[in-house]
């Protein structure tokens, strides 16, 4: 099943190819003997390639006789440019039920319906967070989950709920900055590292660019396609991709981004974390879950 799939890369100044029956990768180390990398495609979900990477037209055709997803990014796992959509080439070449989708769009075309998805999404994500952050140890005030759940109800629109939204995730920052004893505040897509401030921020782009991986495999699984978002906007490509990706990033990339932003680590040991805690959560498994049950009316 692609939930169970247990590996994500993420390769910068490397050449991935086909190789017989393999898909491998050479990284570029300036030696003259380049070290070879098996990718194992039947057990892979997604595969991200950053800047100085290069993935030949066999590669890819094997990669989608797999099922992989394969997505493009800047250094350090976030968007080559702040104006440019991620980008994620899904499969074309195999078949899956379109049950799902038909749902899906049925609910989606009802604004109420919409609306009451969107609902859904934020209850799915107070919970998972509330969740993963009591495992933390981090203690999220019943007030502050309180008013958040209030307004989710309260709501009238998708403009209230992500009002709500920006209100929330303006007090986990505070939370965690309070934990680990920093002034933070979020700037997007700087890509800056001279502080701990600026090096959480790093990270925080990089995880969520992660997060977006998880999120399109979980829709391309399930056949739904990227723009029937239900609160980012309607006109955007791949809005869906946020939506869903919104569910984990408060609980999975937030609290290791200030871990190991505080802390100085190197993005590939925040990378290794994520991963491995993505997939000891099931991760995939929580996503295709979620949104498969929500496409059947089942909030």
């Amino acid at each position: 099943m692609l939930s169970k799939r247990a590996n994500v890369f993420y390769l910068e100044r490397a050449r991935v190819l086909q190789e017989g029956e393999r898909v491998v990768y050479l990284t570029d180390t300036g030696m003259d003997i380049e070290k070879l990398f098996n990718i194992p495609d039947k057990n892979t979900a997604f595969l991200m390639l950053g800047k100085g990477t290069s993935i030949t037209d066999a590669a890819v055709r094997k990669l989608a006789e797999s099922n992989v997803m394969v997505g493009f990014c800047g250094s350090g796992g976030s968007p080559l440019f702040g104006a440019l959509d991620l980008v994620f080439l899904p499969p074309q070449d195999e078949y899956r039920p379109t049950e799902h989708m038909q749902q899906w769009m049925i609910q989606w075309m009802d604004e109420a319906k919409r609306l009451n998805i969107a609902k859904a999404f934020l209850r799915e994500r107070l919970e998972w967070t509330l969740e993963r952050w009591d495992s933390l140890g981090v203690v999220i005030k019943d007030a502050v989950a309180g008013d958040f759940e209030r307004a989710i109800v309260s709501g009238a629109s998708t403009a209230e709920l992500l009002a709500a939204e920006a209100v929330w995730a303006k007090r986990l920052y505070a939370l965690l900055a309070r934990k680990h004893q920093l002034e933070f505040r979020r700037n997007e897509g700087k890509r800056l590292r001279d502080t701990p401030e600026a090096h959480i921020n790093s990270l925080l782009d990089h995880g969520n660019y992660i997060a977006y991986g998880y999120a399109a495999t979980a829709l391309h699984g399930l056949g739904i396609p990227f723009a029937l978002p239900v609160l980012h906007g309607k006109t955007r490509r791949g809005a869906l991709v946020f939506d869903v990706a919104d569910l984990i990033k408060d609980g999975l990339v937030m609290p290791l981004a200030f871990k190991h932003g505080g802390q100085g680590s190197k993005d590939s040991a925040f990378r290794a974390e994520l991963i491995q805690t993505a997939q000891d959560l099931g991760v995939l498994d929580l996503l295709m879950g979620f949104i498969a049950s929500v496409s059947k009316n089942k909030l």
